[in-house]
């Protein structure tokens, strides 16, 4: 197929660089990143000329809101736009209803595995849109990832990611409470790990990305806490999930607190962490409790 792969950064690079291995020509565009050995177009609107495919790895929705401005009109009819970014439902479900005036299929399709799970081909598509769509394209999402889960209509995809990072979010919380008092509780890390990695307080934020540094499989504790998922994008999601249980009259106390919670986080110096690393943040603070 030829795509045009627009938004190359941390996630997006490695997923294009892995399309073009796989033999599809991959024309690239980016205003900043310029990855090496792969073509690069002008313009969106360039890129997507005769594509068969566009991919697009944006920011937030206003950004994607502009991008299908430009690349809607460019491309053929008949062609699939696949949006990968994390976005808020509405913006989501307005470009599929643009594209789809345009005759052109649409799926929104977020994606979780972070960086790692970009760059070895291991992420996970949550993806709302046609189901026949999806047939269509699924030899691509079977060379970017391990595996794609159609979620309903448009903008389903969107929902199913804001909530997945929203337990995300608040079960790294938890499990980073949990290791700062154990810690002042004079547990060790090892026993803690040991113990919760095989009972119920069990979770992929213990098991699969432990904040504690030595314990269980290496994860970003034991780079010094350099990102694979930065505390800033937690906190969009946590904040995408925020608007969109405003937008829906639903009740979410403990997102709401954990959106609150990584705000200060990274008010207080975890700019450029990995969202594990309020670990030793909450280390090193005394009990706040009224």
């Amino acid at each position: 197929m030829k795509i045009a792969f627009i938004g190359l950064g941390n996630m997006g690079g490695p997923m294009a660089a892995n399309l073009a291995g796989a033999g599809h020509e991959v024309v690239g565009v980016d205003p900043i990143t310029a990855p090496e050995g792969l073509p690069m177009a002008a313009s969106a609107a360039d890129a997507c000329a005769g594509a068969d495919v566009a991919i697009t790895m944006l920011p937030n929705g206003a950004i994607l809101r502009a991008v299908a401005n430009e690349i809607i009109p460019a491309l053929p009819k008949g062609a699939v736009f696949i949006d990968c970014s994390t976005v808020d439902v509405d913006s989501a479900r307005a470009v599929a209803q643009q594209a789809k005036a345009a005759g052109l299929g649409m799926l929104d399709a977020p994606v979780s595995g972070g960086i790692k799970g970009a760059a070895e081909g291991t992420l996970t598509f949550m993806i709302g849109g046609d189901a026949g769509t999806l047939e269509t394209t699924k030899g691509l999402f079977d060379i970017m990832g391990q595996k794609a889960v159609h979620c309903g209509a448009a903008g389903a995809g969107q929902a199913a990611k804001i909530c997945n990072n929203m337990i995300l979010g608040i079960t790294m919380l938890g499990t980073c409470e949990a290791f700062a008092m154990a810690d002042k509780l004079g547990l060790d890390r090892q026993a803690m790990f040991d113990v919760v990695s095989t009972s119920s307080g069990y979770s992929w934020s213990m098991n699969a990305y432990c904040p504690a540094p030595g314990v269980g499989p290496t994860s970003p504790a034991d780079n010094d806490y350099k990102p694979g998922f930065a505390a800033e994008l937690m906190l969009k999601d946590l904040g995408l999930s925020q608007d969109a249980a405003r937008a829906c009259d639903a009740d979410t106390p403990m997102g709401h607190l954990a959106n609150e919670i990584y705000a200060k986080f990274i008010e207080e110096g975890g700019r450029g962490v990995d969202f594990s690393g309020v670990l030793p943040w909450l280390a090193g603070r005394a009990n706040s409790a009224p």
